[in-house]
């Protein structure tokens, strides 16, 4: 019988899983659980975006290499008199 249940379920949209979920939780639960579920879709919609401006500044050869021994060596030679303090 579980066999049946789980090849059921696989069939079934995650539309409709959401909202068997949500159908599963108190009442008092649904609207923080829902709102929950969009602020987690628009943090990866804004993380994508900026996945994607990324990787096109890759493709368009705008992004190099960083060598953190020179980057400290440079800071250095900027910044010499904060030393001594």
């Amino acid at each position: 019988m579980s066999g049946i249940r789980s090849s059921m379920s696989k069939m079934k949209t995650f539309t409709e899983r959401a909202a068997e979920a949500l159908d599963l939780l108190p009442e008092e639960m649904r609207e923080p659980a829902v709102a929950y579920l969009f602020e987690q879709a628009e943090k990866y919609r804004a993380l994508k975006q900026l996945i994607d401006e990324g990787q096109a500044d890759i493709d368009a050869g705008r992004v190099q290499d960083w060598n953190f021994a020179d980057f400290l060596r440079r800071a250095k030679l900027v910044a010499p008199e904060s030393e001594g303090k």
